[in-house]
């Protein structure tokens, strides 16, 4: 068992991140089984689960002749432009079904209409907090090991997040999957390890 200030944050382990889904990251579903086998291994542990309006703006529905995987400005930068996915209440927002789902907490992000949420703290604005921070530290949390979907995306963000509030951050590679797009799963890694998150 790991001492008590470290906790695992299962990133986004959702039905349309995985083979199938609308937003599908490659072997998504394969990682499963080991994140759960993971989770026996921590008194903390946390889920975070996408959860968007059907109208929610980084849709590339909601604008006007934009493709899906395109990028637009928003007034807190630049975003891509998604597929629908992890609507509200949804098959596609559910949890995969093999996934344990025990867990102490579950953070939802992305549920305001106007901006999208990557991190388990933050969204996308770097202001707006999820209150994961406050529940880790009343906890007394100082360490955190993050697993899930997309290792480019939502994991990426959460580890940067999180080494920037002062937690010792782990991502284990071999139960994240990224998405890729145009390089960015290079981009990712090294964006981690400048910021001294330890890649297992």
């Amino acid at each position: 068992m790991r001492p008590a200030n470290e906790a695992l944050i299962v990133i986004d382990m959702q039905n349309d991140f995985c083979p199938g889904g609308a937003l599908a990251v490659a072997e998504g579903d394969t990682i499963v089984p080991g994140i759960n086998a993971l989770m026996q291994e921590f008194r903390a542990v946390v889920l975070t689960q996408d959860w968007h309006p059907a109208d929610h703006l980084s849709f590339a529905s909601q604008h006007e002749n934009a493709a899906p995987m395109s990028m637009t400005e928003m007034p807190y930068g630049p975003q891509v432009l998604w597929p629908d996915h992890c609507v509200q209440g949804t098959n596609g927002a559910d949890f995969h079904p093999d996934l344990r789902t025990d867990a102490d907490l579950i953070i939802r992000k992305g549920f305001r209409r106007e901006i999208d949420s990557y991190s388990a703290f933050f969204e996308n604005d770097h202001e707006t907090p999820t209150g994961l921070h406050g529940y880790l530290s009343e906890r007394g949390i100082t360490g955190i090991t993050l697993a899930g979907l997309a290792t480019d995306f939502c994991v990426n963000y959460s580890a940067l997040d999180g080494a920037k509030l002062g937690y010792k951050v782990t991502v284990i590679e071999s139960l994240s999957r990224g998405i890729d797009l145009d390089g960015s799963l290079e981009d990712a890694r090294q964006a981690m390890l400048d910021a001294g998150v330890v890649l297992d």
